[in-house]
């Protein structure tokens, strides 16, 4: 079993499908098996998107300025990760949301040493406000976390089971890989994350797994290494 984890969330996930805004029974769904997960004693972190709300390169921010619409879309994580983490505490799960802008009204701002902190004395914690610049994709905030954490593995959360050669939803003879190298999802410019999450995890050989959250139980599995979704490696 993996020992310490980052856990990538959408926040189209979180929506379950009503493309804007949380879906209750949805993040009480995630937020039980997450709980589930961490009663095994597992350190996990957590960092989540806030695409059910503001995305900076949606079409609904093409005209604004990338800075400003990027900053609106790091605050909509804020909003996900304080959603996740009221129901995680609803469960007896102590939890901390730290932003990687600060807003010490709702949050402790991001620090290193006090996340990994928080993580040893069996707290979740859930990072927010991607890396708090612009132009960085919540990806890209994820893998640097993990490697900042010295976590075990990424766990990247889908609607899909895995990583395939083309969109499953649209063809149907697209070839999942059970396992795939970093370089190769570069070389065929496979839209599984942006290029400098890729990059990162490659050059710090950072695996990552990405799995279907959609079946109940999968958190679970993955963490306890069974074999399912796409592995990726260095």
């Amino acid at each position: 079993m993996y020992k310490r984890v980052v856990l990538k969330l959408s926040g189209e996930a979180l929506a379950a499908g009503r493309g804007f805004g949380v879906d209750v029974t949805k993040i009480h769904e995630i937020a039980g098996e997450i709980a589930e997960v961490h009663k095994l004693g597992v350190e996990i972190a957590i960092v989540v998107g806030g695409g059910n709300f503001f995305r900076g390169v949606a079409e609904q921010a093409k005209h604004m300025d990338r800075v400003s619409a990027d900053n609106m879309g790091m605050l909509a994580t804020v909003i996900n990760a304080l959603a996740i983490q009221d129901a995680l505490e609803k469960r007896g799960v102590f939890c901390r949301v730290m932003s990687a802008i600060e807003m010490n009204q709702v949050c402790e701002p991001y620090i290193r040493r006090r996340a990994v902190r928080h993580l040893e004395k069996g707290r979740i914690v859930i990072f927010a406000a991607g890396t708090g610049n612009p132009y960085f994709s919540t990806d890209t905030a994820a893998s640097l976390r993990a490697m900042e954490i010295k976590a075990d593995v990424l766990l990247k959360a889908t609607k899909v089971d895995g990583i395939y050669d083309s969109d499953p939803v649209i063809n149907k003879e697209a070839v999942k890989f059970d396992e795939i190298t970093y370089m190769e999802i570069l070389r065929l410019g496979l839209k599984v994350m942006d290029a400098t999450a890729v990059s990162l995890c490659k050059d710090n050989n950072l695996p990552m797994i990405i799995f279907d959250m959609n079946q109940p139980g999968n958190i679970q599995r993955v963490i306890c290494e069974e074999k399912i979704g796409s592995l990726v490696t260095a």
